[in-house]
């Protein structure tokens, strides 16, 4: 990975989802704008705020998607991250950078 570009590896998210109250929502509903979770699978050398293994907040908007070995990734650029989960957050914060 080049310069402060980030390999996302995409979650398996697609498909029904459920809604708070139970209601079955279809894959094919159109919703809002909606964020996607990915988890870091390469960093560039230029990258500050993320790790390898941290699930990160994105657009699916904005994105350039590539196939690695027949996974599907998508590369972004550091700054259109909009939040990272990490494990290695000291206890009792939310593990979220926003």
């Amino acid at each position: 990975m080049l310069h402060d570009r980030v390999l996302v590896a995409l979650d398996r998210e697609a498909g029904e989802r459920r809604s708070g109250a139970g209601i079955v929502i279809p894959a094919t509903a159109a919703v809002g704008k909606r964020l996607s979770w990915g988890e870091v699978s390469a960093v560039g050398q230029h990258v500050r705020q993320v790790q390898l293994g941290d699930r990160v907040l994105f657009d699916p908007e904005d994105r350039a998607e590539v196939e690695l070995s027949g996974r599907d990734y998508v590369l972004l650029r550091e700054r259109d991250l909009h939040a990272v989960a990490a494990p290695r957050v000291e206890s009792g914060s939310t593990g979220l950078y926003l």
